[in-house]
């Protein structure tokens, strides 16, 4: 019998995206958005990252091309807290590989305070990233997408706080709700550009990033109480961003699609 408390091995891939150009922001480091990029070059797909960390976006890009050499990466920097910024981040990726198929909506910024103790500036910069930021970045995809005519995929990264409730975590899990309302509503007006749009919702993916700003015993909490009795690891979300992202979900829009082993 399978152990679920294990993780697996990574599943290989199965060309889903062959011949796809795909964007993920925040793809720098250790985490989902990183693990993204690697599961879509997995599958076929050429890959523009991006990250407003330069040093680690380069680091990532060529570690990404020794692991593909098959494969077309690019970097493209972008704060995704400036609108100019993420137009630029569209534009580059289309001089870089002539099109754009799939964006990934990865980046977001969380933190830990109560709310009676949380500032204006600590609200409106997760607020900022984390929602707005998403908005940003698909504006800018369904400009582009609405301009070349050949449709496309955008998948954004929510959380399963906006639906749970969890102590110190009201900006993010607010920010989170909101990129679930701005997916369902931003599917409906894409539809007629032959766009898709969904998301996906982890609850605890764990990786070295996460384990540095958060403390060891609240992460292992976290995991204790999912079904499994661990946390995800971050290539099982990207693997189902990669799924969303492909022709296995012609007929999916508007949906948040949980990656955890309890919803509630």
């Amino acid at each position: 019998m399978s152990d679920l408390s294990t993780a697996p091995e990574i599943t290989p891939g199965h060309n889903l995206l062959a011949g796809k150009i795909a964007v993920v922001t925040a793809a720098a480091g250790t985490g989902i958005g990183s693990a993204t990029a690697r599961r879509l070059l997995s599958e076929g797909a050429d890959v523009v990252v991006s990250d407003w960390h330069e040093r680690r976006l380069k680091e990532t890009e060529e570690a990404l091309k020794a692991e593909f050499p098959d494969r077309r990466v690019a970097s493209v920097p972008c704060d995704v807290s400036s609108t100019e910024q993420v137009n630029a981040l569209i534009v580059g990726a289309v001089a870089a590989f002539g099109r754009i198929d799939v964006m990934v909506n990865n980046a977001g910024l969380g933190g830990e305070v109560p709310v009676v103790d949380m500032t204006d500036e600590q609200w409106d910069k997760v607020i900022d990233i984390t929602l707005n930021g998403t908005f940003r970045a698909t504006r800018a995809a369904l400009a582009y997408f609405r301009e070349a005519g050949h449709g496309g995929v955008i998948v954004n990264n929510a959380s399963v706080l906006g639906w749970r409730a969890q102590h110190g975590q009201a900006h993010y899990a607010a920010a989170k709700a909101g990129v679930m309302a701005l997916t369902r509503c931003s599917a409906v007006e894409a539809a007629e550009f032959g766009v898709r749009i969904n998301a996906v919702a982890p609850s605890i993916a764990r990786h070295a990033f996460l384990d540095k700003v958060t403390s060891a015993d609240l992460l292992d909490r976290l995991a204790a109480g999912e079904a499994f009795g661990r946390a995800a690891e971050p290539w099982e979300v990207a693997a189902t961003i990669a799924m969303l992202a492909s022709d296995y979900t012609t007929y999916l829009t508007g949906e948040v699609v949980s990656i955890s082993s309890q919803r509630a």
